[in-house]
């Protein structure tokens, strides 16, 4: 049972001893922010205190009496700070029975969980319209649509990712006309889409005069290209579900029904509206409008129709970009007048990335007009270092990219740092294989050598991931994987300098018991890459 649990029971188990049967959810096992506040701290005694009838330090003394009567394993000592936290300091034994359950697990079960029992999930991310290349400013967060779908994954959920095609409506008429001026030799409309991409595609296209035939044309050619823009940084989509389908089959008319039969939608000045106002909207919104289109919002409500009724999603998550900020409260709007819990619906708003390149703002493309494609962004930096970055920083946070220190492989670069310490790992792997050093069966390790801080620090470290794990999930944060992962590499930056693991000059028990913490190390990094899907390099 790992420490945290054993701790958790035994104070719990404490708590009833001092009258206390039973412990409210918020009474926490934290690791201290300050190392020398010990290894493990608990709030028991504050939360406790006033059901307890007693003052929270004084409490905390009964307690941890309790707890040192119990003679538990690995706690050395327990001290009460401050208003009444009760602090556990272990030896460093602890941190053993972590390295043999990071490697006892190993990558296919360390920091996975069944916390979601299968419930499922669809994520629906980047969708940009396809009237051009997929540029930096709409893909950068297909990443974190990504690594929110892996998080979930790993944590028991059934995930679904869709990209939601936009295949009709004006941006595809703007596109064929767009086009057709390009074939004719014509000045494109002021509305309609600059680029060398629409020269290339009118060469290409030979069919009607058409605007609506050209414009699927050119939406299909242009479609695939952001289907291979996707696959470069690991994205493979299982859906990829098309506007213009939503609105032949009917979709649209049977939400407009839906919406009728509960009273929520009425006719003004020729126009249908949805009575959002009565579910929390800022203003009403017309669904259809006087010359009988459907607005995008009418679309949108269809197609989260179909995602929560149709084909039955437990719960769905949007990451759209900032732009769509205004759109919010109605889609919530929306779904509550169709009868679905608006709880089960999540919205993650991507703010800007904006790159500079030495402090100068950058200029990748001068081919593709005012836009940067993601694909040159790829080609520039790598998959890689394209998908760590952009999963730094929080998702509602704005990003500058600086492409002059990602460009350096000097420990400067975070990507670099990161993958270089796995690198080292496989050097180590070869060097061992090279030298014929077996690492014997881990039961056989004397694993209580492994006490230079540096060893520590890394075991620590290496605990720390489930936990990270759970919560990034929970809060759909991959960055603070990204953040986990990063610690771990400079921690293993300094166990690699200071601790040799091969030599003459290592005593073989030393030799042994490193090379399974290198190997338990090579885990944590290849869980967390994963999650990120980023790759653990062999060499760099």
């Amino acid at each position: 049972m790992p420490i945290r649990d054993q701790l958790t029971a035994a104070i719990a188990t404490a708590l009833a001893d001092l009258g206390i049967a039973e412990v409210p959810e918020s009474v926490r096992l934290e690791r201290p922010a300050q190392p020398e506040h010990g290894d493990w701290s608990s709030n028991a005694a504050l939360v406790c205190a006033k059901a307890a009838g007693r003052r929270p330090r004084d409490l905390a003394a009964e307690l941890g009496d309790v707890l040192v009567a119990a003679s538990l394993p690995h706690v050395r000592s327990v001290e009460i700070a401050g208003p009444g936290f009760v602090n556990l300091r272990l030896d460093p034994g602890w941190l053993d029975d972590v390295l043999v359950d990071v490697v006892a697990a190993g990558v296919e079960s360390y920091a996975r969980f069944d916390l979601g029992k299968g419930e499922r999930v669809q994520v629906e991310f980047v969708s940009a319209n396809p009237t051009g290349p997929l540029h930096v400013g709409n893909g950068w967060w297909g990443a974190y649509g990504d690594s929110v779908a892996r998080l979930l994954e790993r944590c028991g959920w059934s995930v679904s990712r869709e990209y939601y095609v936009n295949d009709t409506g004006g941006q595809i008429r703007r596109l064929g006309e767009s086009l057709l001026a390009r074939r004719r030799g014509d000045p494109v409309p002021d509305e309609g889409y600059q680029g060398a991409y629409v020269a290339d595609l009118a060469r290409a296209y030979d069919g009607p005069d058409d605007v609506l035939v050209a414009g699927r044309w050119a939406a299909e050619k242009i479609l695939a290209n952001i289907q291979a823009t996707c696959s470069s940084i690991g994205i493979v989509f299982d859906e990829w579900y098309s506007q213009a389908s939503i609105e032949e089959s009917g979709a649209v008319a049977e939400m407009v029904a839906d919406l009728e039969s509960r009273g929520l939608v009425d006719r003004e000045d020729g126009a249908l509206w949805l009575r959002s106002t009565k579910l929390g909207d800022t203003r009403d919104r017309v669904l259809v409008k006087s010359d009988g289109d459907a607005t995008y919002l009418a679309g949108d409500l269809a197609y989260h129709r179909d995602k929560f009724i149709v084909r039955g999603f437990d719960r769905v998550i949007d990451v759209f970009g900032a732009d769509h900020h205004g759109h919010v409260a109605s889609l919530f709007a929306g779904v509550a007048a169709l009868g679905v819990d608006p709880g089960r619906l999540e919205v993650k708003l991507g703010q800007m990335i904006s790159l500079v390149d030495g402090g100068a703002a950058a200029t990748m493309s001068k081919r593709a007009g005012n836009f940067v494609p993601l694909d040159d962004l790829v080609a520039d930096i790598g998959p890689d270092a394209t998908r760590l970055l952009s999963l730094m920083s929080s998702v509602d946070q704005a990003t500058t990219l600086d492409l002059s220190v990602v460009r350096a492989q000097s420990m400067e670069n975070p990507v670099f740092y990161v993958q270089y310490a796995h690198a080292r790992i496989a050097s180590i792997e070869r060097k061992g294989a090279e030298r014929g050093v077996d690492r014997l069966p881990i039961d056989d390790a004397d694993l209580s050598v492994l006490r230079h801080p540096r060893e520590l620090d890394l075991l620590r470290r290496l605990e720390e991931l489930p936990d990270v794990v759970v919560a990034a999930c929970a809060t759909r944060a991959p960055a603070r994987v990204t953040t986990w992962v990063r610690g771990l590499a400079g921690d293993f930056h300094g166990f690699y300098h200071d601790c040799q693991v091969l030599g003459p000059d290592v005593a073989p028990a030393v030799t042994q018991a490193r090379l399974w913490l290198v190997e338990a190390a090579r885990i944590g990094f290849a869980v967390a890459l994963d999650l990120l899907g980023v790759h653990a390099p062999e060499s760099m």
